[in-house]
């Protein structure tokens, strides 16, 4: 192989798989000699890349970790892999997956050849996920995440058809400042341009998002960060409750079934602990969180979830005593 880029882009996708290469070995897969592959990895070297020798008859070679990541290089079945899995979690809201997993899909996604878009596409169309959504059947689509972070990260303006709470549909023009994850949704916090003021937007109501191409500098937040800015939209927006329940199972097992943005459950023995917690999420979502985690439960406040509840167990109660004797499904 003579074309030394080439060469050095195919070296280093062998050395970023988790083994040791000795430089024979290297060197009869790319078809060059033994010295070739000591400069080329002397030229890895300078690029920045963490290559290390062992001793031997033939010496072997491995990347280690760095103090920086270097440029991956990914063969087509292992970007399409990385871009479907990153798709698939963006796009139904995954618990726990932050913001740097869409900036993530954003540049992947720019840089993948057609073909490689198109094999994403079709595997991603192609499957169904079994998920919890966000109890209001609400998806993101990873299209319009994607834009919205590339928009965000390259200062540029940023259009879009949106739709309200109330179903309105408006067109938007703004300067996209950040992308927050909330567990359950995605929303957008940007300069509104026609209303010369900031707002958030749920992605899951835009459609037809849009880069105009125009830069601009980016404006001072009115909070310390973004999540700040929209947890207080939101207190603003939408009612907020104080939960408190109490639930007959250690603290860690109760954890480990909730959402960690309702916060950590307080032991109160060996096998019970207390939630004290407040939200905006709505009554049902909250009931039916409580409900999943599998123990014996009491919610002291609001008075408002405990009727849901109350409501709920009957009508659940109602539905297995219309049940068939002996009929499990």
């Amino acid at each position: 192989m003579t074309d030394t880029p080439a060469r050095l882009l195919n070296l280093l996708s062998l050395l970023q798989t988790p083994r040791e290469w000795p430089g024979s070995e290297l060197a009869e897969r790319l078809g060059v000699s033994p010295r070739t592959i000591r400069r080329d990895i002397e030229r890895l070297r300078d690029l920045g890349y963490p290559v290390q020798a062992t001793m031997g008859a033939d010496g072997g070679y491995r990347l280690a970790a760095g103090a920086a990541m270097p440029p991956l290089v990914l063969d087509d079945e292992e970007a399409v892999a990385i871009a479907v899995g990153l798709r698939a979690g963006a796009g139904h809201a995954v618990e726990g997956i932050e913001e740097a997993s869409v900036r993530a899909l954003a540049k992947l996604e720019q840089v993948l050849p057609s073909r490689l878009r198109h094999r994403v596409s079709a595997l991603q169309n192609a499957t169904v996920p079994l998920t919890w959504g966000s109890g209001d059947g609400a998806t993101v689509d990873p299209h319009t995440l994607t834009a919205m972070a590339a928009a965000a990260t390259g200062h540029e303006r940023l259009r879009f058809a949106y739709r309200t709470g109330d179903g309105t549909r408006t067109r938007r023009l703004v300067e996209p400042h950040q992308l927050v994850s909330t567990g359950r949704r995605w929303y957008l916090v940007a300069y509104d341009i026609d209303r010369e003021d900031w707002r958030t937007f749920r992605v899951d109501r835009v459609s037809e998002p849009f880069a105009t191409g125009a830069r601009f500098a980016p404006r001072e937040l009115p909070a310390a960060d973004a999540a700040e800015y929209l947890s207080r939209s939101l207190s603003g927006s939408q009612p907020t409750y104080r939960v408190v329940a109490t639930f007959s199972a250690p603290a860690d097992f109760v954890a480990s079934r909730l959402p960690g943005w309702l916060g950590t459950p307080t032991a109160l023995g060996a096998d019970s602990c207390r939630l004290d917690t407040t939200t905006s999420d709505s009554l049902e979502w909250m009931a039916f969180r409580l409900a999943i985690v599998d123990c014996e439960f009491t919610v002291h406040e609001p008075a408002e979830l405990v009727e849901h509840l109350r409501g709920l167990g009957a009508r659940i109660s109602r539905a297995a005593e219309r049940c068939p004797q002996g009929q499990g499904t």
